[in-house]
């Protein structure tokens, strides 16, 4: 028999928003159902200590596709109307990893959620509209912004789950598409159809494709979840529900963490079905073992650990991620304590899919693909940076780093104070305990290499010179 003459890889990401890394069955945490990942991760690579090094949703999303911290891309904060004054939304010169592959040749597709563009006045009419406090969150994004992607069924940020909108191909900003029907069953549709070839604009057989499924849920609003999905969840009580050790039974968050569980389960549990969908498409068509399949998020939630609800937070759970990556016969299964920051991704996509040479100057993650695919003498990362940059007058800037063991949060002032705090994660899992009084020693290392990791990045934190001055290393 003639073998099968090679093909270039294909890639399909999916990216969920908010949803933690303790939320696979797979991993007997969180409980939660999830059989479509828990068959995925049985032959993916696992990477159990993948990490948001910004758990909020643009930030995060901004370094998945650049490769570039937020100060080099421009997107230090969410993105909305508000912060837009400030000059925060995606450069449009800045290169993605889609920008790359498109000058591969490559079949580019983006479904779902996008909330890097920053809204311009005339989005407050034509998307969402402004919320309560007057923000708009919407926004259009012209073809000539969307970094490389042809096939393009977008929304900017539509927190509507059961009657998304979006704006597809040319259509001009006033025609957006209204839609009756859960997004996430709704996306994969359009998804089914791109990979089938029916969507336009959509992919040619004969050139390989990248296909970005960039699901809302399990965001907020959590109620907005098809009915079938809830009979798992409801009826439980909340220490059934919220595992972590960090979470106390008394504290007012954990009563609004117990009522909102049901429901952020349930969308796991559908999203997860929806995936399984995109999977059982790759094989129909026969593309299987050519596609790089990759499951992740933008970020975790507290959901009651810490006495909090959300994210944007340094803790284990808003900051740690999941993180599938297979491809049959090319990557072995099994755990991986690879540390992949977030602005990794861009360059190691582009590792796998051979196209290497093609990572833009200027990228500051790492190809860890060398890693992935059993290099021994590959560099494996030591360490992440968590970014916490001050939202309003009077808050705290906040930097840390995160080894495999433990994690260092520099907090600093408005006033000019620095604030450490150590956590022990070998030994504290749950981060209920400072340990910076008992290993001085370790919070002055992890001192240094944060200043080291902030040269690195071209960070221009502000409380880098009361760092060097208390715990020594250069302050630029």
């Amino acid at each position: 028999m003639t073998p099968r003459p090679a093909r270039r890889p294909n890639l399909l990401l999916v990216i969920a928003d908010q949803w933690r890394a303790s939320c696979l069955g797979v991993l007997g945490e969180d409980p939660v159902h999830t059989p479509v990942l828990d068959e995925l991760a049985a032959r993916s690579r696992v990477l159990t200590q993948a990490v948001s090094n910004y758990p909020v949703c643009s930030p995060c999303r901004a370094m998945l596709m650049t490769g570039r911290y937020p100060y080099d891309n421009g997107v230090h904060l969410n993105v909305n109307s508000a912060t837009a004054l400030l000059g925060v939304g995606l450069r449009p010169e800045t290169p993605c990893w889609s920008d790359a592959l498109a000058d591969a040749g490559y079949a580019l597709g983006y479904i779902g959620k996008w909330h890097l563009e920053a809204p311009v006045p005339e989005d407050a009419a034509a998307g969402e509209g402004p919320r309560a406090d007057g923000v708009v969150w919407d926004a259009y994004s012209a073809p000539d912004r969307r970094h490389g992607f042809g096939f393009w069924y977008s929304h900017g940020c539509c927190d509507d789950h059961a009657r998304p909108h979006y704006w597809t191909g040319d259509a001009p900003r006033e025609a957006r598409l209204d839609v009756d029907r859960w997004s996430p069953e709704h996306e994969t549709d359009v998804a089914l159809a791109f990979l089938a070839g029916a969507a336009p604009e959509s992919r040619e057989r004969d050139r390989p494709f990248a296909l970005v499924m960039s699901y809302n849920p399990p965001h907020q609003p959590f109620e907005q979840v098809p009915e079938r999905y809830l009979p798992r969840y409801e009826g439980r009580s909340p220490t059934a529900l919220l595992r972590r050790p960090n979470v106390d039974p008394d504290h007012p968050a954990t009563a609004e963490a117990a009522r909102a569980a049901p429901y952020y389960y349930a969308a796991i549990t559908g999203v997860d079905e929806q995936i399984g969908r995109l999977l059982t498409a790759l094989d129909e068509h026969g593309v299987t073992e050519d596609t790089w399949v990759v499951f992740t998020s933008d970020h975790g939630m507290q959901l009651g650990s810490h006495g909090l609800m959300y994210k944007n937070v340094p803790y284990e759970e808003s900051m740690r991620v999941p993180f599938l990556i297979s491809r049959p016969g090319h990557i072995a299964p099994g755990e991986d304590d690879l540390l992949l920051s977030s602005p990794d991704f861009a360059p190691t996509a582009l590792g796998l899919l051979g196209e290497a040479g093609r990572i833009p100057e200027g990228t500051r993650g790492r190809d860890l693909s060398p890693a992935l695919l059993g290099d021994s003498r590959a560099v494996r990362p030591a360490a992440a940076l968590y970014l916490g940059p001050a939202r309003e007058p009077g808050d705290d800037d906040v930097r840390g780093l995160r080894t495999h063991d433990d994690k260092l949060v520099c907090a600093y002032g408005p006033d000019g104070t620095l604030t450490t705090r150590l956590f022990d994660l070998a030994a504290d899992p749950g981060e209920t305990r400072d340990a910076a009084g008992d290993r001085p020693e370790r919070v002055t290392a992890l001192a240094r290499d944060l200043l080291a990791e902030l040269d690195r990045t071209g960070d221009p934190w502000a409380g880098r010179g009361a760092l060097a001055g208390a715990y020594g290393g250069g302050a630029r």
